[in-house]
Formats: structure tokens, C-alpha cells, sequence
């Protein structure tokens, strides 16, 4: 007789040396979404939550600095670590969803533009200007990398504040989205690039047209391919089962499936979510229940008086165009600000100690502001101070940059602590001065 042991994944977790204690994780997700929504308290002084966020993140992270250890194993636990990335990637994929690729395409030449200016302008500063005067003497595979730094924008914290502001439909923010896009695809290749003359010493024509082809072909070809088989999708699953549960479900496995191929070509997996997301259209989930609902209401009020037939189609018009984002909704309110929270916990307040690293940090900084700000300048009829100081943000893709360059040997301890420092400033200044150009431009 086939005798079956069940071992449970509970009883598991709890035994043995070096075995991950989950029930510490549970506690540190609490924590993390408690403190996140107190943050939130600093929305009563009109600025958006996500400050709030990263500030919280900043002051568990640097607990330790007063004696406090309890918070340090968060910085390094990889279930906590892929709920930040996972929120980040929802959220891009929320931003898509509300974004419209009509507008997107309205806006694709400012964008261009404005991408092109904000990657130009930051890397000529960090490489030949800045890098040099601040720091003489290094090599200059060490002033390129820096360079390379400046050039990147963490759409993720720009479109979060856009979007608690409900600005998400501005010419501004589709200009900024867009831009955000293109930078990534610059950036990478400038980063690809970099690394190349460091590693070999040289790079051909063929790496950088490779590099660039399969950016292109991946923003393109997702957009054009996402938009021939979404409805078909939706046809086919509807099939199955037309229920919240199906809808919900090839919602988000569409998004994720574009973040897996974003990551594969070497992209960013935000990219692949956010144009999921803007694949995406109500028109594609007509097949499932809550559509057919909805038509059917309207082909009943259709005999009904003209102030009655408004008022009830004043209600079901949102619901049927927002359905897809307010199912989504609830996942990124436990996701996303796990992501800024874990974000600010890697901003070390020790750093700020050095005062000759505080004193370059600081130089870079202001030409990560100035090499951003001027790209505002070529954004068109918009608030040029809008679009320019919606690119500023480093955030975590700044990091990246960083840690790859550190990872080659090219930029030193200090170097890459005086990097941290500018990510830390233009991560945490920019969303209070942008929700006051957005709010002052409301005002005029």
C-alpha cells in the first residue's frame, strides 16, 4: 500500500537553520503598509502620498542609526524585495491603463524630443563637465559611467505623483510618460554602450544598432501585436468564463507576460507593463459579463425619459470605461507602496557625514537638475517647468546604473556614495515641487 506524507509548507518554514521565517516576513509586510498609510497624513499639507512613502521608508531604514536594529533585515529580505518589484510593475501597469495611446501618439515627437535633450544634455554634464572639475584625476571610463548615471528617470515616482494629483491626462504627463519610455531605451543603450568601452575597450556600430533595433522593435511590436491579440484573448478566455475573476486575471497576466519580454531584450520590465497597459482598452473585455451588463442597462433606459436615460448613463459610462482599473485597483494599494517604502529604506543618512562627498553629491546633483529641467524647454505649448522637472527623478533605475558601474570596478566608494546622495535628493524633492507647478498651474 502507496503511503503519502503531506509536509507542510508551515511546519516546514519553522524548522531548521537558515530555513526563511515567514511569520516575520507577515509582520514586516504589516508594518511596512501601516507606516505607509500613517505617511499618509502628509497629503493634509497638499502634498502627494508618495512623499509621505519614501519618507517613512527613510526613517526605518536609518532606525539603525539610533540603535534601532529591528527594521535592517527588511533591506534584505527577498520575499519583501519582490513585492517592491512587483509593485512597481503593477504600477507602471496602472499608469498604462490610464493612459490613452491616441494621446500617447499626439505627444510622440515632444516626447522624442524631450527624451532626446534629457539624455543629451545630463551626460555631456556628468562626462565632461562635472565629472572632471568635481573629480580630477580619475579615469575616464569613471566620468563616462557618471554621465551615463544622470541620463536615467524613474517614471515610477513622477507618474505616481501625476496620478494621486489626477493628472494623469495632461498633455504634460503623456509628454513625461512618453519621454520616459524613450529615455529608458537611450539609457540603455548609452549604458550598453559604456560598458562596452570599459569591458573591451572599444565598441562597434553593430552592438549599438542591435541594441537599439531590439528596443525599438520591443515598444513597437508589443503595441502593434498587443493591440491584434487582446481581443482575441478576451474572446477566447470569455469562453471559459465570463466572471470579475477571468477579466482580472488575463489583466494582469498580460501585463506580467510584457514585463517578462521587456526584461528578456534587456529593457526594463516597468516598460513591458506600461505598455501592456496601454495596449489594453475596455473595447477588449466586451466579451465578459460586466460589459454585457452594462449594455444591457443602457438598451433598457434606452424609452426612458431624457433626464432619467442621462443620469443612468452618467453612472455606467465610468464603471465601463474603468472596470479594468478598478479591479486592478485594490492589488496596487498593497503592492505599490511596499515598492516606496523599500525604496526610501535604501537611502543611508550615514552617507550625508562626508562632508567632501557631500560637497560632490551635491555639484552632481545640480547637473541632474539642469541637465532634466532644459529638456522641458523643447516639450512645445505645455508647462515647460512641468515636463523638465517630471524627468528629474533617478529613483531606483539611477541606482542601477551605479551599481553596474561599481560591479566593473569604474566607480569608486565614494563615487558611487556621491551617486546615492543625488538619487536620494532627486528622488525625494521632486514630487513636492512638482505638485506645486501642477497646482500653481491650476491656480492660473
Amino acid at each position: 500500500m502507496l503511503a503519502i506524507t503531506v509536509i507542510s509548507p508551515v511546519a516546514f518554514a519553522s524548522e531548521g537553520e537558515g530555513v526563511h521565517n515567514y511569520a516575520t516576513t507577515f509582520l514586516f509586510i504589516a508594518i511596512i503598509l501601516m507606516m505607509a498609510k500613517l505617511s499618509s497624513l502628509i497629503e493634509r499639507v497638499g502634498q502627494p502620498a508618495v512623499l509621505g512613502e519614501l519618507l517613512i521608508g527613510v526613517i526605518l531604514g536609518n532606525m539603525v542609526l539610533l540603535g534601532i536594529n529591528f527594521f535592517e533585515p527588511i533591506k534584505e529580505n527577498p520575499i519583501i524585495i519582490f513585492l517592491a518589484e512587483l509593485g512597481v510593475v503593477i504600477l507602471l501597469f496602472q499608469i498604462g491603463l490610464e493612459s490613452n495611446i491616441q494621446k500617447m501618439k499626439a505627444v510622440g515627437f515632444r516626447a522624442f524630443l524631450v527624451a532626446s535633450v534629457g539624455v543629451i544634455a545630463p551626460f555631456i554634464l556628468g562626462t565632461y563637465l562635472v565629472g572632471p572639475w568635481l573629480m580630477p584625476g580619475l579615469n575616464f571610463s569613471a566620468y563616462l559611467f557618471i554621465g551615463a548615471t544622470l541620463t536615467a528617470t524613474s517614471v515610477g515616482i513622477t507618474a505616481r505623483v501625476f496620478r494621486d494629483l489626477n493628472k494623469l491626462q495632461t498633455r504634460e504627463a503623456q509628454i513625461v510618460l512618453g519621454a520616459a519610455v524613450i529615455d529608458d531605451v537611450l539609457g540603455l543603450i548609452i549604458l550598453a554602450v559604456v560598458s562596452a568601452i570599459v569591458t573591451v575597450g572599444s565598441v562597434g556600430i553593430g552592438l549599438i544598432t542591435l541594441i537599439t533595433a531590439k528596443a525599438i522593435l520591443f515598444l513597437v511590436g508589443s503595441i502593434i501585436i498587443g493591440q491584434i491579440a487582446a481581443p482575441r484573448l478576451g474572446k477566447l478566455f470569455a469562453k471559459i468564463n465570463t466572471g470579475t475573476g477571468m477579466k482580472f486575471t488575463l489583466a494582469i497576466s498580460f501585463g506580467l507576460i510584457f514585463a517578462f519580454l521587456a526584461q528578456k531584450i534587456g529593457l526594463a520590465p516597468i516598460i513591458g507593463a506600461f505598455a501592456a497597459g496601454l495596449v489594453l482598452d475596455p473595447v477588449h473585455f466586451r466579451y465578459f459579463k460586466d460589459a454585457n451588463i452594462v449594455k444591457d442597462l443602457k438598451e433598457n433606459v434606452k424609452n426612458s425619459d431624457e433626464v432619467t436615460r442621462k443620469k443612468i448613463l452618467g453612472i455606467l459610462e465610468p464603471h465601463a470605461d474603468r472596470h479594468i482599473e478598478d479591479l486592478i485597483e485594490p492589488l496596487g494599494l498593497f503592492l505599490v507602496p511596499i515598492f516606496f517604502v523599500v525604496t526610501g529604506m535604501g537611502v543611508s543618512l550615514s552617507t550625508l557625514a562626508n562632508l567632501p562627498v557631500l560637497l560632490v553629491a551635491l555639484g552632481i546633483t545640480v547637473a541632474a537638475f539642469i541637465g532634466k529641467i532644459v529638456s522641458g524647454l523643447v516639450a512645445g505649448k505645455v508647462n515647460k517647468a512641468v515636463v523638465g522637472f517630471g524627468m528629474i527623478p533617478r529613483g531606483e533605475v539611477g541606482l542601477i546604473f551605479a551599481m553596474t558601474g561599481k560591479s566593473l570596478n569604474v566607480i569608486s566608494d565614494q563615487v558611487f556614495s556621491a551617486i546615492v546622495i543625488m538619487v536620494i535628493i532627486t528622488t525625494l524633492l521632486t514630487p513636492p515641487i512638482l505638485t506645486y507647478l501642477l497646482k500653481r498651474k491650476k491656480m492660473d
